[in-house]
């Protein structure tokens, strides 16, 4: 089962409160999703560490119902 477009907004909102959160469906399946995410809590982190914080905001979903979503992350 596909995961929505807004869920998937929620739960990265939820983890980051202060991020801005853009999330777009790239080929309209509900499983390919991009996502840019700015939060100020990403200062000092790796671009690593700053995606397993947006991977651990999804729950384990990722690789089950979200299927891919490439990042773009920036604490600014």
């Amino acid at each position: 089962m596909a995961m929505h477009l807004s869920d998937i907004e929620k739960m990265i909102r939820e983890a980051l409160p202060d991020a801005q959160v853009e999330v777009t469906d790239l080929v309209g399946d509900g499983e390919h999703y991009a996502a840019k995410v700015v939060s100020p809590a990403f200062k000092g982190m790796s671009r690593v560490k700053q995606h397993q914080t947006v991977y651990a905001a999804l729950k384990g979903r990722m690789g089950g119902e979200l299927h891919a979503l490439a990042l773009q992350t920036s604490a600014e």
